[in-house]
């Protein structure tokens, strides 16, 4: 549909239909808030749209506390992702009673959890992507639209004109018309409502190349998702949980995978990632350490009651996104939502079957069993059920891309073999980058019976190519929906890169609509990507790794 014909259209759209706006962002994901602050800050007006209660995705509504790189604090992500770090500090610094010293801490990590530099609460995180967004909600130039989840799309030729929303509590549905949409849903929902090419699950070794693709390929192989939930534990009280409905199944539950799992799921040994020998894993719900066995209750924790006054807590919280909650008997994507709902479900009695496990029968330190004390706190999900309000979703729908990113640009082994240019870090140059950003190549098991696949990667860009679709003018992707393969995925679905990958998406769509051009245009013509790069920069955004760590 060309300029003409689109302003035409949407002439005839009724008077009663949501005003038209220059972007539609469905998913309030990370992806989905720095696709919008991205586009708010350059002067469009944006409707965004989020299934769930909070905006935040993964790390609010699915529960999982940050996954981050070791240079996090000072490069590797775009500034306003730092700025959002920095803002989660502050909230608890104003806020929270918490102890001088804590205060005093430039890098207060709230929960001193393992897995990352900033554990905090869900709760914040939502706090403060609304306080983000709270300046473009008070002058109307941004329309958030919680609950409300994407139905139906009119496209016409290559063009998206409009998407039809439903509102999750009254089952009203409104139409959105734009002048670009952003897909950043968790499992790439505008994909097949758009008729966008798309891949899903595992591509084979002859159509990839990579080291660790399979021989053949399976489209219903994805990695295993997972429903977290928040605990804390009171010592001499009693917080045991009604038996779940399915406890006698997952407490003698095998995962069937290849290479073999260690054993039952509900224990406290699993498959190592890296070697897939078994590992054993310490808990203590005090936190005592556990020997040399990394104490699981100390993983994610995102509150450490020492780091506030006394009484304040009762005791510490974390977050339950362990591999004994890892739910690997259902693939959840591109299947009916009867289907999806059943995989949720039996996700959830696992989750629950674990904590009754955790509290009745898992082993203790002094002999005995059981933690009784260990209390569900549905508060901090903001859930009735105690867990997350939407699945930890590792994998998602992928674009068929204009450029899509294989082992060989990023996986250390196969990247070294390869004669690609290299940037100072070891990955494949790409001369489109729109942002940077680090993680391991770190698959889970997955649906269809793979175990572990885990191993290192290199400090790698974000090419602009994997963010076009071959086909579709008007819709980008934002998410874990990206020009990836299933290996790299692995590496570029965590926080910070989602972020990068939305605050590029956002850019560009500005970008284009200021300079009357499509978006593939400033890929493909050297100019206008120049010129973008420039214009990115210029906004805090990385393009490259610094010479230095």
């Amino acid at each position: 549909m060309n300029r003409r014909n689109f302003f035409d259209f949407i002439a005839n759209i009724p008077k009663d239909k949501a005003p038209i706006v220059d972007l539609v962002i469905a998913g309030g994901g990370l992806g989905g808030v720095a696709a919008a602050l991205a586009a708010l800050r350059n002067g469009l007006s944006v409707v965004l749209t989020e299934e769930n209660e909070w905006v935040g995705g993964q790390i609010t509504s699915q529960g999982v506390p940050p996954d981050e790189h070791p240079w996090i604090e000072t490069h590797g992500a775009p500034k306003t992702y730092r700025d959002y770090r920095n803002l989660v500090r502050d909230h608890y610094k104003r806020f929270y009673p918490l102890t001088e010293e804590a205060k005093s801490r430039p890098n207060l990590n709230p929960g001193d959890g393992a897995v990352s530099r900033l554990c905090h609460e869900p709760r914040v995180a939502h706090a403060v992507m609304i306080e983000m967004l709270t300046q473009y909600l008070s002058t109307g130039q941004l329309t958030l639209l919680l609950q409300h989840k994407a139905q139906k799309a009119v496209v016409s030729s290559n063009t998206v004109t409009s998407l039809l929303v439903k509102d999750l509590k009254t089952g009203k549905s409104t139409t959105l018309v734009a002048k670009h949409f952003i897909d950043a849903t968790e499992l790439g929902d505008l994909l097949p409502l758009t008729g966008t090419e798309y891949v899903t699950g595992t591509e084979s070794k002859a159509e990839t190349g990579e080291l660790h693709a399979p021989e053949k390929a399976d489209p219903t192989n994805n990695q295993s998702f997972t429903m977290c939930f928040a605990m804390d534990y009171v010592e001499g009280e009693n917080h045991v949980i009604e038996k779940p409905k399915e406890y006698d199944f997952w407490k003698e539950h095998v995962p069937a995978l290849s290479p073999a799992w260690s054993g039952k799921l509900l224990s406290l040994e699993y498959s190592s990632p890296t070697t897939l020998q078994p590992k054993a894993l310490g808990f203590h719900p005090e936190g005592i350490p556990t020997g040399d066995k990394l104490n699981l209750w100390n993983y994610r924790k995102i509150i450490n009651k020492n780091n506030f006054l006394p009484g304040v807590y009762k005791s510490d919280i974390t977050i339950v996104n362990w591999p004994q909650n890892d739910y690997m008997l259902g693939n959840i994507a591109d299947v009916s939502e009867k289907e999806f709902n059943k995989h949720v479900d039996r996700a959830k009695q696992l989750s629950l079957s674990l904590l009754y496990w955790l509290q009745t029968e898992a082993p203790r330190p002094d002999g005995g069993k059981g933690w009784p004390g260990l209390r569900l706190r549905a508060d901090v999900m903001g859930t009735a059920d105690g867990l997350a309000q939407y699945p930890y979703i590792r994998e998602s729908r992928r674009i068929k891309a204009e450029f899509t990113i294989r082992e060989e640009h990023v996986g250390k082994d196969q990247s070294a073999q390869s004669s690609l240019p290299k940037n100072n870090r070891g990955s494949a140059r790409f001369e489109d980058s729109v942002g940077i950003g680090y993680y391991h190549i770190d698959l889970h098991p997955s649906s269809n019976g793979n175990n572990y696949i885990d191993f290192p990667s290199v400090p790698f860009q974000i090419p602009l190519g994997a963010l076009l679709p071959i086909r579709m003018e008007n819709i980008i992707p934002a998410n874990k929906n990206i020009g990836t393969t299933h290996i790299t995925n692995g590496c570029y679905r965590l926080h910070p890169v989602e972020w990068s990958i939305g605050e590029a998406a956002g850019c560009l769509v500005a970008y284009a609509q200021k300079n009357g051009i499509q978006t593939r245009a400033v890929r493909n013509n050297p100019r206008y990507l120049s010129a973008f790069q420039s214009f990115i920069r210029a906004q805090g955004i990385e393009t490259d790794w610094p010479e230095t760590k």
